[in-house]
């Protein structure tokens, strides 16, 4: 706390792990962003309709005044439950997991950790409603478990295995407090992406960052959502993306570079040819063969 009495508010980060999370992208899409903002003096609408981890979101939160209406949607329920939870219950949350975290602090072995992970992911899995207790659980279990998966098996069980982590940061006290800051300025939703179109306004920018086309048959780690995110759904993305530009907005699309290994591979080159396709670096660290982990590339589309 400040010697006013206010607390300090530090910048906001993701508050789980998350399967390809844009991290190392911020600097591209900033420059995007940018472009856009810089060059049209008004206020813009922000909307980004697979938010996932949110580190582009809490990017644009911390660095852009002129974004005010802001809109993210997940598919996945437990992950817009956390938003919601971090949002409106903030306080309630921290409690929670504090108590979860001085619990796993005083186990002294890795096979007590393990045992009290299993136990803690079987409460996750009995629990079918949305709770304040559901969602501590699945913050303890993303920062504990393997490589801060998120995975379910086809009866929507999370069945991640355990990470054998000491001492993991498990309640993010000052993360937590300030998110719950900035959310305040935020409408969350759970559906479809397609769903998020009815919130466009004139001058809206999409960040559209939709499960990733695999790269080859192994790297499909499998579902994050019930629903399979296949060819067919990146068709009807593409279409999506068309009817944003009809309407005179900004999307900024990011996705596998299937050229990475197979370079006769056109499927993005001939989905998105009317738009701008921009390579760029990236690591991919989800592989479970370190060979193949590595700087690979991913695309950036953009209709400007």
């Amino acid at each position: 706390m400040s010697s006013s009495g206010v607390v300090s508010l530090q910048n906001p980060k993701p508050f789980l792990k998350w399967v390809g999370g844009k991290t190392q992208l911020i600097s591209e899409i900033d420059q995007l962003i940018n472009k856009i903002v810089s060059k049209e003096k008004k206020k813009f609408c922000y909307i980004e309709p697979f938010v996932g981890g949110g580190a582009i979101l809490f990017h644009i939160l911390n660095q852009f005044d002129n974004i005010e209406n802001i809109v993210i949607n997940d598919i996945n329920y437990n992950l817009v439950n956390a938003y919601r939870e971090i949002q409106k219950n903030h306080l309630k949350l921290i409690d929670l997991l504090l108590d979860i975290e001085t619990q796993f602090y005083t186990l002294k072995t890795i096979e007590e950790k393990q045992k009290f992970y299993l136990a803690k992911r079987h409460i996750f899995n009995s629990i079918h409603d949305y709770s304040s207790e559901k969602i501590a659980l699945l913050l303890f279990l993303n920062k504990t478990c393997f490589n801060g998966l998120y995975r379910v098996n086809k009866k929507g069980k999370f069945n991640v295995p355990f990470g054998k982590y000491k001492k993991p940061n498990i309640c993010d006290k000052d993360n937590i407090i300030s998110v719950n800051y900035y959310l305040q300025k935020v409408k969350i939703l759970q559906g479809d992406f397609q769903e998020t179109l009815n919130y466009a306004e004139k001058n809206t920018i999409f960040y559209l960052d939709p499960p990733y086309k695999p790269l080859n048959s192994t790297s499909s780690f499998t579902s994050y959502a019930e629903k399979i995110f296949d060819d067919n759904e990146q068709i009807r993305l593409k279409e999506f993306c068309d009817e944003i530009h009809r309407q005179g907005n900004y999307f900024i699309l990011s996705n596998s570079d299937v050229k990475n290994y197979d370079s006769s591979n056109n499927f993005f080159d001939e989905l998105y040819e009317q738009y701008n396709i921009k390579r760029v670096k990236a690591r991919r660290n989800i592989n479970s063969k370190g060979d193949k982990r590595g700087e690979i590339f991913e695309l950036l589309i953009t209709n400007f």
